[in-house]
């Protein structure tokens, strides 16, 4: 049994991942077509032209795999298992001596590949390629160059040079140094600052230590706050803060923590940590529902049907995702919780079907 256990994983491995694959495809296409739209509005502002709407629109895709991974499992196990039990393969299955429990096992071990496959994705290549997407459009936006190194965050802005250690959400800086230069090219001014917030049109910075440098020496001076006229526009700064979905789980863990410390709050990316964390599950839950379902109806249901229903159950767990993240920001209900909240009531439910198929 051993041996034929291990084709019949794989026979219905292949199937489901081929199935979600093309379905991960289709749902992706739509959404970057709907992003794209979406960036068109920005065309023609700076240096923004077609191609980098093409483009942003391009590097977003990844994110949308991952948050649509649960819906296009679900959709693609139901037509990659609807076509076997319409082909008779299950029944075949059952009558070459599998029990139920082994098919379902198998359609789990797949669940558990593509699981894992969701969450490496979501950790490496979406929020990479989301960072990068951001970072174009505001250079081609705002036409100020930046670089993002592992010394933070640089920026020229008129005959100074800027380095932003941290940024944080709410444009708030820490760690700030900046450079003035003058026309001749010698450093004139250097301050360093602990920190700065954006008020309505110019920067606040605070606790601030300068060093004017002239002919006759270094001057040192001290100062609690002062006003920083930059053209460092905050929305610039945007691209550098990055969104909670752009981070990968240890980054929102380090941000989260951060925040804490500085007295903000941080629900945003704690819910964005737990949607990490959820929405794999959510990929095996989706699958684990679509058993009964294909189980029940092997032969009557048509593929229509089928995808029909798929979509319905898929898009209500994603909205039910969504809304209780925003649940989560504006009523403060424990982030955890609403993040796996979608994911335990379609378990019950998937239980609860395979209860009364037996």
């Amino acid at each position: 049994a051993g041996m034929r256990l291990s084709i019949l994983d794989r026979y219905i491995g292949s199937v489901m991942l081929k199935a979600t694959a093309m379905t991960v495809v289709v749902l992706t296409t739509l959404l970057v077509f709907f992003d794209l739209i979406d960036e068109m509005d920005d065309v023609g502002e700076g240096a923004y032209r077609m191609a980098d709407a093409f483009m942003v629109a391009m590097l977003s895709a990844p994110r949308y795999v991952f948050e649509g991974f649960p819906v296009a499992a679900l959709i693609g196990s139901l037509i990659g298992l609807g076509a076997m039990a319409t082909h008779g393969e299950l029944i075949a299955m059952r009558g070459a001596g599998f029990s139920r429990r082994q098919i379902v096992m198998a359609v789990m071990k797949a669940g558990a590949l593509m699981m894992l496959l969701v969450f490496l994705f979501g950790e490496f290549v979406a929020p990479a390629s989301e960072q990068w997407g951001e970072r174009h459009r505001a250079e081609k936006l705002e036409q100020q160059v930046t670089l993002k190194t592992r010394y933070g965050f640089w920026a020229r802005d008129g005959q100074a040079f800027v380095n932003i250690r941290t940024v944080l959400p709410g444009a708030r800086l820490r760690d700030i140094f900046v450079y003035e230069f003058d026309a001749a090219g010698r450093l004139t001014l250097a301050t360093h600052a602990e920190q700065a917030v954006y008020r309505g049109n110019h920067w606040q910075m605070f606790g601030i230590r300068q060093s004017q440098i002239a002919e006759a020496g270094i001057i040192g001076r001290e100062l609690t706050e002062a006003r920083w006229d930059s053209l460092l526009d905050p929305g610039l700064l945007s691209a550098v803060v990055i969104a909670p979905t752009m981070l990968r789980i240890d980054e929102l863990y380090h941000y989260i923590a951060v925040m804490r410390e500085n007295g903000q709050s941080a629900t945003e990316y704690e819910v964005a940590f737990w949607v990490k964390l959820a929405t794999p599950l959510g990929t095996l839950v989706m699958l684990f529902i679509a058993i009964p379902f294909v189980l029940a109806h092997e032969r009557q249901s048509s593929l229509g049907q089928r995808v029909f229903l798929g979509v319905l159950l898929g898009m209500s767990f994603y909205l039910l995702s969504r809304g209780m993240a925003y649940v989560a920001v504006v009523f403060s209900i424990s982030p955890a919780l609403s993040a796996l909240i979608p994911a335990a009531a379609f378990l019950a439910i998937g239980v609860f079907l395979m209860r009364r198929q037996h």
